[in-house]
């Protein structure tokens, strides 16, 4: 998920309670929800290389529990320094750990929900697992959470403006806690419609071809429309799908025909960006064209394509000469 909604819900998190169980607890769940997206900082040596590091050992469970630990020390540590609040809870070391921990937990678990996935095992494995129900940003998610922690405040504002008083804290507390629970109901509801869009997939033949695997991936605003990415023996289609009327669009269906086996295909896929990029692509297209100087392959991770749009995202291209040799290897999300 994007950061804001990983923000928001550490936010949520403190106000529906946690944060009465030590001091700076509400530090530690604003860090700790964003803090295994630290991985960011492998951009600098490139896409293909972000590629291989983004969620990786510090989207794992392993490496989850060890940022929660840096954190909590960090924090405990700066605390003991800092002359404590009269207000507010003791500080509490196991307490501060264990929300550290929640915090990152809930990072990871987010993540989990979208198309992109997380590898929760490594270092042991660095198999890709992914729930495919929400898509990285979500407007309803960031709806549900803006207003359940804003609304609250903006009363308090206006009744000590209009001198009726300071509003009941507990309406934060009830705020954060509601919005905790549409996070759960989005989830629920999407989960439910992703099934059924799978199952209408699966449903159908395709050019006389019945279906190998079949993927549903998000869309944006409306979470009964789905992307649907269908794999045969000979070809993938990309179809829309809508879970709530009309079930799969097989007329609308983009039909993008896998290519015959070659030596160029097989370089291609032997050089590093490919190698990096088909451990993580899970319906990678490949397109070889001759060129003058030799030959030109791009496989696309066709979980990322839309039928709706001629946007092209997760793609990467190996330039040939006339005897295989590897000229430029490249990598873009976009």
């Amino acid at each position: 998920m994007d950061n804001l909604t990983h923000t928001l819900t550490g936010i949520a998190l403190g106000q529906a309670g946690l944060k009465r169980k030590t001091r700076y607890a509400m530090l530690a769940l604003v860090i700790g929800s964003n803090l295994p997206d630290a991985d960011i900082v492998t951009v600098a040596r490139g896409s293909i290389n972000y590629l291989q590091y983004h969620r990786g050992i510090t989207h794992s469970l392993a490496g989850l529990t060890a940022l929660a630990a840096l954190l909590a020390g960090a924090i405990y540590w700066y605390a003991r320094k800092i002359k404590p609040a009269r207000e507010g809870p003791p500080l509490n070391r196991k307490w501060l750990f264990f929300i550290c921990w929640i915090a990152t937990a809930c990072h990871v678990l987010m993540d989990y929900t979208n198309s992109y996935g997380v590898r929760p095992f490594l270092p042991w494995s660095g198999r890709w697992i992914a729930l495919d129900i929400m898509p990285i940003v979500d407007p309803w998610l960031l709806l549900f959470l803006i207003a359940g922690l804003g609304i609250p405040v903006m009363l308090r504002l206006v009744n000590e403006e209009i001198g009726a008083g300071s509003a009941d804290r507990s309406a934060g507390r009830l705020g954060a806690t509601l919005a905790l629970c549409g996070v759960v109901a989005i989830w629920g509801i999407r989960g439910l419609t992703h099934r059924e869009a799978v199952e209408m997939l699966e449903a159908h033949v395709y050019q006389g071809e019945v279906p190998a695997r079949v993927g549903a991936f998000p869309t944006i605003f409306d979470p009964f429309e789905w992307n649907g990415v269908v794999e045969t023996r000979a070809s993938y289609f990309l179809l829309p799908v809508d879970a709530l009327d009309g079930g799969a669009q097989l007329e609308d269906a983009e039909v993008c025909y896998k290519p015959e086996p070659s030596a160029a295909l097989t370089a291609a896929r032997a050089t590093r960006t490919a190698r990096i990029f088909l451990n993580f692509a899970r319906f990678p297209w490949a397109m070889v064209d001759e060129t003058a100087e030799g030959y030109e392959v791009r496989i696309r991770d066709l979980r990322f394509a839309s039928p709706r749009s001629d946007s092209v995202g997760f793609v990467m291209e190996v330039d040939l000469d006339s005897k295989l040799r590897v000229e430029n290897q490249t990598f873009a999300f976009r």
